[in-house]
């Protein structure tokens, strides 16, 4: 079957290919564990998420650089998500886990074949902004404990926080310079070269402290090697549970990959297509949901790397996935790795998403943006572990926002000889459709004497089906008090094609500009 589905990337790959892809696994073979480890997983979990959806991905992507796989993001939402339905580790919270992968997977697909891409901007920059960037604090919250090495019960993050920070005398010094050390290679890797192997040398470098100085340092423990079993004996009955933050989850962990993917298309002059790559990471995920893996999504950092790597093909990312599967038997001699090092890895990848710059220029640029931005980071971290309602209610804030703001149109008035000019500018829809109505009333009290009624709509974007029904009524009542009305219908041309189908065959109001 493997074989059947690998021969649909054509052409073969290339040397390039080969190395993006080789290059890639080495950091995400940590990284997977890591993200399983933040989404309240095992380790092996997060490697099963790294081979097949990876090689799924690949052959229905349309960007050669985009690399699929296990992602912080999507870790917390797992965890929020989860965490109150059963106990993180658990058989049942696995299985829920792989439940979900099938529920975000099912989403991203159906929204794929609808064409309907564009949904993914329901969520605005406002949004995504006080979103990620409240995200990024509870992950680096999450970590601060195994980064002390301190054991807390869990739960609030902000308890854990004040328990971890209250009592010093338990911190690890080792668990903190391995800690450290990590982080510094991170820091100094990327600023040598993008390709620099930080990740592997904290790994390698970890390892063997805890195995030539015996550190007392909490460990992975031991990684089960095994295949994934293909498997569909889920709990199917608590899928109405999982809807909603599987929706958050398709939308939430495809706008910020969605975004590197389509500026590295555009400076790279290669077609990019937002349906294929929903397409894409909807099959990714069906099958982390049959293979006893957990939600997966495109990864920021990781397609930087495969393209600056050179990455030329969809082969890049397939081969990484490969690749973690010729590795999965090594797999336990990762077991010995300190939790702190697995720490420094999430905190180094998270830290560039704490961006408050955008989140204090919106304060000067746009209060309305600005209110639904902070009120989004608000919410993430009050509402933790249930970010993903805080994503919905910053979406439906954002949209309240825009309907308020283009809830009335400006119309400009002129009395000319007895006639009644109105021109509205913008768009007419439901929301703002009854200003028309009450800037007559207010035009006609102010000028009793008015003969004839000009509406000139030549100036609106856009009228909905609606808007066309308050212009028949506007026009119905001025004719009604003994004006002359004349409609001059305006663009795009189905604006027009809607007023005359809404006044009717008989209708003479409209006149041609």
């Amino acid at each position: 079957m493997l074989n059947k589905l690998l021969t649909l990337l054509k052409p073969a790959p290339n040397w390039r290919d080969l190395l993006a892809g080789f290059t890639v696994a080495l950091i995400l073979i940590p990284q997977s564990i890591a993200y399983a480890e933040l989404a309240g997983l095992p380790p092996i979990q997060g490697l099963y998420a790294a081979i097949f959806p990876l090689v799924v991905a690949a052959i229905f992507a349309s960007s050669p650089w985009l690399q699929t796989g296990p992602v912080a993001m999507t870790s917390i939402l797992i965890f929020g998500a989860l965490s109150s339905l059963a106990v993180p580790g658990t058989e049942e919270y696995i299985s829920l886990a792989a439940l979900l992968a099938l529920t975000v997977g099912l989403a991203r697909v159906v929204i794929s074949f609808a064409r309907a891409g564009f949904v993914v901007y329901l969520m605005s920059q406002p949004v995504l902004d006080g979103f990620t960037t409240a995200a990024a604090v509870l992950i680096l919250s999450t970590q601060i404990p195994a980064f002390f090495g301190v054991d807390t019960a869990g739960g609030n993050v902000l308890v854990s926080l004040i328990s971890v920070f209250s009592a010093p005398a338990q911190w690890s010094v080792q668990s903190m310079l391995l800690g450290m050390m990590t982080i510094v290679l991170l820091v100094i890797g990327k600023r040598i070269h993008a390709l620099f192997p930080g990740v592997l040398l904290a790994v390698i470098l970890g390892i063997a402290y805890q195995r030539l100085f015996d550190c007392q340092c909490e460990t992975i423990g031991y990684i089960p090697i095994d295949l994934p079993e293909i498997s569909l004996a889920l709990p199917w009955h608590r899928i109405d549970e999982l809807i909603l933050p599987g929706f958050v989850i398709a939308l939430v962990g495809f706008a910020e990959p969605a975004a590197i993917a389509r500026t590295l298309a555009a400076s790279n002059r290669r077609p990019w297509s937002a349906n294929r790559e929903f397409l894409s990471q909807g099959a990714a995920n069906l099958v982390a949901g049959i293979t006893s893996a957990f939600p997966v999504g495109g990864s920021f950092s990781r397609t930087l790397i495969s393209h600056t790597a050179g990455a030329t093909s969809r082969w890049s990312g397939a081969i990484t996935g490969l690749v973690v599967l010729v590795f999965l038997p090594a797999a336990n001699i990762l077991s010995s790795l300190p939790k702190a090092v697995l720490a420094a890895i999430i905190i180094g990848a998270v830290f560039p998403l704490i961006k408050f710059g955008p989140l204090l220029q919106l304060m000067r640029s746009s209060r309305a943006q600005s209110l639904v931005a902070w009120v989004t980071f608000l919410l993430t971290l009050i509402l933790s572990p249930r970010i993903d309602l805080a994503v919905l209610f910053g979406m439906g804030l954002g949209i309240a926002v825009h309907l308020w703001r283009e809830r009335r149109i400006n119309i400009v008035s002129r009395y000319v000889e007895h006639t009644l000019h109105l021109e509205p500018t913008g768009v007419l829809f439901f929301g703002s459709a009854n200003s028309l109505d009450e800037t007559l009333v207010e035009e006609l009290v102010k000028h009793p004497d008015v003969e004839t009624l000009i509406l000139d709509l030549r100036r609106l974007g856009r009228i909905d089906y609606t808007g066309a029904l308050v212009i028949q009524r506007v026009a119905t009542e001025a004719e009604l008090a003994g004006l002359e009305v004349q409609v001059i219908p305006g663009q795009p041309p189905q604006g027009a094609r809607l007023l005359r189908r809404v006044f009717g065959e008989g209708s003479n109001w409209i006149v041609e500009p």
